[in-house]
């Protein structure tokens, strides 16, 4: 992970997993961590350096310039963190992580997921198959972060389902020294297939050997 700057910071990657936000805005202490607001499945593109220490986390509807919901969060200085916006219709997290990627190898790939999906009737299981075994196979409540799981290079398997009203799969590919996030998004009762229960991945950043050694 490339972190030369010296200055105390934290990075920080945020995500508008919220199925109704068409335009979110997340700001630090009053300070906008982004020009402009998140479109729905958006996401910084990066972690943010941020300053450390405890800071108010604010999510709000860009638009209409109202908050969504608030959250105190202590930030660690040289550590990363993840905060996913999730919920719909009223109801709103701010779901804030530290991605312990500072300290992995870069001999294997690292994927983990999220459940973004606002349903409560029928948990779902969340499986990850690599070379067709499973690496995960576990139920996840809504708002769920796994940790990074290692796995090897190659296609990668995923698929979330509840026997009722979620299911999807995707095939990924994955390579050594990256890491993946997994997000399992959407509305189990969505018409519009932009916001129905799909699998999407981002990309948090590349380890090189060099990290290996520090």
């Amino acid at each position: 992970i490339d972190n030369d700057n010296q200055i105390p910071v934290s990075g920080l990657m945020a995500f508008n997993l919220a199925p109704d936000q068409s335009a979110l805005g997340v700001a630090l202490s009053g300070n906008l961590l982004t020009n402009s607001p998140l479109s729905y499945t958006n996401y910084t593109g990066g972690y943010r350096n941020i300053f450390p220490g405890e800071r108010v986390v604010q999510s709000y509807d860009y638009q209409k310039d109202t908050t969504l919901v608030t959250a105190t969060h202590n930030f660690t200085s040289q550590k990363y963190y993840s905060l996913f916006v999730v919920g719909n219709n009223g109801a709103y997290k701010n779901v804030i992580v530290q991605d312990e990627i500072d300290s992995l190898p870069s001999t294997q790939a690292y994927v983990r997921y999220i459940n973004a999906i606002p349903d409560s009737t029928n948990v779902p299981t969340v499986t990850i198959k690599a070379n067709g075994t499973d690496v995960v196979n576990a139920p996840a409540a809504f708002s769920t972060v796994s940790a990074f799981t290692p796995v090897n290079a190659g296609n990668v398997d995923i698929a979330i389902a509840n026997g009722s009203n979620i299911s999807a799969n995707r095939t990924i590919a994955v390579e050594n020294g990256k890491i993946y996030t997994v997000l399992l998004v959407g509305l189990p009762a969505a018409t519009d297939t932009a916001k129905a229960v799909q699998i999407k991945y981002i990309l948090n950043g590349t380890i090189t050997p060099e990290d290996d050694k520090q």
